[in-house]
């Protein structure tokens, strides 16, 4: 090591030093105050520390959720998902401008388990919202990256609760993953709005039915230009397909709009819907039972979590797979005795616990 390396290096080993006395002194009850005073540095630590895998890091967090779960819980959850180039960013910069424009604190977070293989788009999301980025009233937040679908998408609950204790009124979700991910966020919020393009094919083709079944509203996106009249035409579509779904167990009866964010219309008529929506079921106690359902759910999917970590983390049980795999590769046994051979193996290791 040259001489002249030194200086580097000790500057890099003093940054270090700071950041994890820096940590360290980040207590649950530290950070607690933090996020009760609106302080969104607080808030972005904290959400850093839920995404830790570290054990001591985990104990941490979980005291820190206890301690905000009791100031959690006064905001509308709103999903938002759509096929690709809807302009989901671009709606989400719009809606989101148009609330804390009428006073509302707003956080966008993002559940997006394809990062890892695909760099997501929530980064470049966050440098397109640039007026709502700096909004002291607006919160975004990247998505955790990498991960499975569940351990990405239980961050993306319990960073809900903090922001919620933080004092956000309302909390946009957003899918950038495709597939199992709008499953996921449905399984989070009370409101789902799905963004759909009009004049791309055959509209009512174009998403899975079952995504279409969850949406509380259709918005039929970029209706300005020469695209106003397919939009309307793609709106009288999905107004006439909605009522072929079976009716919801909230009573709501899903709503299709158009709106521009380029023109910036149409956003207005979201907003008094979602009010509209949570108008009924509050009144008729829905959300009540619907939150304490997806509570209910989270713990199954955690449970679920916690058994598939435990499991692979079996000593011995890696190099008893990879034995395994081998013969099944062989044709020496089937998949269903390879299946019993590490069940066994793993019942037996349990035993000696």
């Amino acid at each position: 090591m040259s001489n002249s390396d030194q200086p580097k290096k000790d500057k890099i080993a003093k940054l270090l030093a700071s950041k994890k006395a820096h940590e360290l002194q980040l207590t649950p009850e530290i950070l607690f105050d933090k996020i009760r005073q609106g302080d969104k540095n607080g808030l972005s630590e904290a959400i850093t520390l839920l995404e830790s895998q570290r054990a001591e890091d985990r104990t941490k967090s979980h005291k820190l959720l206890e301690l905000l779960l009791p100031y959690s819980g006064n905001s509308i959850r709103i999903g938002i998902t759509g096929v690709p180039g809807v302009g989901k960013s671009t709606f989400i910069e719009s809606f989101g401008k148009y609330l804390v424009d009428n006073g509302f604190k707003v956080a966008v977070l993002a559940i997006d388990p394809s990062s890892e293989r695909s760099g997501g788009s929530i980064l470049g999301d966050k440098t397109r919202m640039v007026e709502l980025a700096n909004h002291p009233s607006a919160f975004i937040r990247p998505t955790a990256t990498g991960g499975s679908l569940g351990g990405v998408a239980r961050k993306t609950r319990e960073s809900i609760v903090l922001c919620e204790a933080a004092g956000f009124d309302v909390i946009l979700i957003e899918t950038v993953g495709v597939g199992q991910s709008e499953i996921a966020v449905h399984s989070m919020t009370d409101f789902f709005l799905l963004l759909m393009l009009a004049g791309a094919g055959d509209e009512l083709q174009g998403i899975k039915r079952g995504i279409m079944e969850m949406a509380d509203t259709i918005v039929i996106t970029k209706a300005d230009g020469d695209n106003v009249k397919k939009a309307n035409l793609a709106r009288s579509e999905y107004k006439n397909a909605i009522h072929l779904f079976p009716p919801k167990e909230n009573e709501w009866i899903p709503k299709v709009e158009t709106v521009s964010s380029l023109e910036k219309t149409g956003v207005e008529k979201i907003w008094e819907i979602i009010e509209s929506f949570k108008l009924l079921v509050t009144s008729n106690g829905w959300i009540s039972k619907n939150r304490n359902d997806q509570q209910e759910y989270w713990m199954n999917e955690a449970i679920k979590e916690e058994l598939l970590h435990s499991f692979y983390e079996t000593p011995g049980l890696k190099e008893l797979l990879e034995d395994v795999s081998e013969k099944l590769k062989k044709g020496e046994i089937t998949s269903f005795q390879a299946s019993d051979l590490i069940m066994k193996f793993y019942h037996e290791q349990q035993k000696n616990i």
